[in-house]
């Protein structure tokens, strides 16, 4: 709605910026909070965060690169300068991330996989509050109540009453990170927590695309991102089944 919220001098506090920091941090407590719980080594978290963070960063504005690319070889500079960033290519960019960084310092992935990934929805969940700010990832016109009308947007079509696909995101997030860490409460077998992260989280991308209404490329008749979330829940369902069976063993 209003993404430039105050200013200090010359620095001006931006929305979107802002509900990422807070996702971060946020997620960096509880997951250090349910590390000391469970007798986990919680100090590895902060370098693993930044360590994310960057790759995942790095990595979401490279599928927005794909996703754009015509308008990538076009205007190379400006594409990379902008604020587009597709989410699942920071998913998979931060998991690849994780994994490296477990396997350098010789702790079990999969143990910490299901630590973190509770703190990831967490994040998330902060971060489409900052999209909703920025009015970025909008939704279709509607004339329902819950209709949300921009005004000052750089990106949402201002004047126009749109479903807040953002803010539906955000209390799905919200509702997958309550889930796991309620899941995660009893002995669960290892990976099957992110597991169920990755089922729950492309499930619910995959309806939700169907409600936003700003160009996210397209896979014949699927949207880039609703074409990822049939491998994501594909790869999450045979993750968490393997995981429980390889346990079982």
């Amino acid at each position: 709605m209003y993404n430039d919220l105050f200013s200090i001098g010359p620095f001006t506090v931006h929305g979107y910026g802002l509900m990422i920091a807070i996702g971060v941090l946020t997620a960096l407590f509880v997951g250090e909070a349910r590390a000391k719980k469970r007798g986990m080594n919680a100090d590895v978290l902060y370098p693993m965060t930044f360590l994310c963070v960057v790759f995942g960063f790095l990595s979401a504005k490279l599928l927005y690169c794909i996703v754009e690319w015509k308008n990538f070889v076009k205007e190379p500079l400006s594409l990379l300068s902008s604020n587009g960033f597709v989410v699942y290519g920071g998913i998979i960019g931060g998991v690849a991330a994780a994994f490296i960084f477990f396997k350098i310092k010789k702790l079990n992935f999969w143990e910490y996989f299901d630590l973190v990934m509770p703190s990831v929805a967490l994040a998330q969940a902060f971060g489409r509050i900052g999209c909703f700010l920025a009015g970025c990832c909008y939704g279709r016109e509607t004339d329902s109540f819950i209709g949300i009308t921009f005004t000052q947007s750089d990106f949402a079509p201002n004047g126009v009453k749109l479903i807040p696909t953002q803010l539906i995101s955000s209390a799905g997030m919200f509702l997958i990170a309550g889930i796991l860490i309620l899941y995660a409460k009893k002995e669960r077998k290892k990976g099957t927590v992110g597991a169920l992260y990755l089922i729950l989280y492309s499930i619910g991308r995959f309806f939700v695309e169907f409600l936003r209404n700003d160009y996210r490329g397209e896979v014949w008749i699927f949207s880039t991102s609703q074409f990822i979330s049939l491998f994501m829940l594909a790869a999450g369902l045979f993750l968490f089944f393997s995981r429980r069976r390889s346990e079982e063993k």
